[in-house]
């Protein structure tokens, strides 16, 4: 079953999280999560902020209760209460048991109807055990409750808790890679994939035949005759009708997983439709030859506490006594999780490419001119597609994710933030985290507030800045 709920947190907040709410002392502790929503049908909650009750604040602290004043709540809804988000109380269990106490549901029956009075919406509560695993519920204004099918954190792992997945309070254990656990896993999960041409239509058809429950594919080109040498499942027919990639590839996918896996949106990503739907997905791959491209991927994954695999290639040449040489044959891989570095601070976009991009589309000329002055550095030329390259890194990227959900690294995957490979040298290296500078980030965890990605551009009709 496909989650109808779901909980989301980027990973730097929920290590603080579990550093407040598991001390070391043994004694229950208290937070409260302020939460935004994804647009659509699909309900998903992603952490925007959090307030954590002071120890020395508690009447009580003991293994199997906490006693906290009202005024955080309060604080709390002042918080909510401007944009209508949700509140959900948060405590931890020291013991190790992942369910609610009767103790919990008599708490909740007393504190849950004055949020009710001071916000509207759905509110809730959960609870942490010491290895962070967290199990939700929320409630309706007439307190009846149903628990959140998933709660999931990315960080340099991406951790699921499946609610059906408890028994008696204790977890089941996650999935092995690269079997039918790990498959049957997939099959309740969304991913996105963001341009569908040389290296995007490979990491679909590995998506597709991993098991992904659903996959959207965002692109708003046609095929031509130029794409067949790149563009798996493409044909002949194909390129002579022009028929749209995202179009042709969901048939294909269609043909071996049956017809309701694969969504195709024939927009570009900065359109508002794709991003809503993008927002509802569990994990994005940008597989996208432009800087905007990945810029709209990068904000969306931080709006909405999105897990984001960014894949490239490049052939870089050089002159050789008049003549074109390779300088190289590389790929990169970004993985980028909420809270830490964004593929901005990774420099992977930056706003001189943005605006060399902007102005090779509005006026050709211009962008010609400033680049024969110098006020535009030129930027590598995207390789001609070459399936051998692609596939090398088309590969890694949906390998990195796979080793990011389901673990199988000898080393830990906070190494690898980014991985780059050069055919050339027969070399590869790897970057953690810490190698990046991380700037603030104003938009993680805003969820679906107008305007959208906070982009004026994007705000709904009729809808104020919040």
């Amino acid at each position: 079953m496909k989650p109808g709920l779901t909980l989301a947190f980027a990973g730097s907040t929920h290590r603080h999280l579990v550093s407040h709410l598991h001390p070391g002392d043994g004694n229950e502790a208290a937070a409260i999560l302020i939460c935004s929503s994804s647009p659509g049908l699909r309900r998903r909650l992603v952490v925007r902020e959090t307030i954590a009750v002071p120890y020395m604040a508690c009447s009580l602290r003991a293994p199997d209760a906490v006693v906290w004043p009202g005024s955080y709540i309060e604080q709390a809804i002042d918080v909510a209460e401007p944009e209508g988000l949700t509140i959900i109380l948060l405590h931890s269990h020291p013991g190790g048991w992942l369910d609610f106490s009767h103790v919990d549901d008599e708490s909740d029956a007393r504190v849950i109807p004055g949020i009710f009075e001071g916000v509207g919406g759905q509110h809730g509560s959960a609870v942490m055990t010491a290895d962070g695993a967290v199990r939700a519920r929320i409630y309706a204004s007439d307190m009846s409750h149903e628990e959140v099918d998933l709660v999931t954190v990315a960080d340099d792992e991406i951790r699921n808790w499946w609610v059906d997945g408890i028994v008696k309070g204790i977890p089941s254990g996650r999935p092995m890679a690269f079997t039918g656990a790990m498959t049957a896993e997939l099959a309740r999960l969304s991913a996105v994939v963001i341009g569908v041409s040389g290296t995007g239509s490979i990491v679909a058809e590995q998506l597709a035949r991993l098991g992904f429950g659903r996959i959207v594919m965002v692109d708003p080109d046609r095929v031509e005759m130029k794409n067949l040498n790149r563009i798996l499942n493409a044909t002949f027919e194909d390129a002579t009708s022009g028929r749209l990639k995202v179009e042709m590839f969901a048939d294909a996918i269609a043909s071996f997983r049956g017809p309701e896996v694969a969504v195709p949106i024939p927009t570009e990503i900065g359109n508002r439709e794709a991003v809503e739907t993008v927002a509802q997905c569990d994990v994005i791959f940008s597989c996208v030859d432009s800087q905007d491209g990945r810029q709209f991927a990068d904000l969306i994954a931080s709006a909405f506490l999105i897990p984001l695999f960014d894949v490239g290639v490049v052939i870089p040449t050089y002159n050789d006594g008049g003549k074109a040489a390779i300088g190289d044959v590389c790929g990169r891989i970004d993985y980028v999780h909420p809270g830490g570095s964004t593929l901005a601070d990774r420099s992977v976009y930056t706003p001189e490419g943005l605006r060399a991009e902007y102005m090779r589309r509005v006026n050709p000329k211009a962008y010609e001119e400033e680049l024969a002055a110098g006020y535009i550095k030129g930027v590598v030329e995207e390789a001609p597609s070459v399936i051998t390259l692609n596939m090398r890194a088309s590969s890694a990227v949906v390998a990195e994710f796979v080793a990011r959900t389901f673990p199988f690294r000898q080393e830990s995957n906070g190494l690898y933030a980014r991985t780059i490979f050069s055919l050339a040298a027969c070399d590869e290296d790897h970057f953690s985290e810490e190698d990046f500078e991380r700037k603030d980030n104003r938009l993680l965890g805003r969820g679906a507030a107008e305007p959208l990605l906070g982009l004026p551009a994007l705000r709904r009709e009729g809808k104020d800045t919040q």
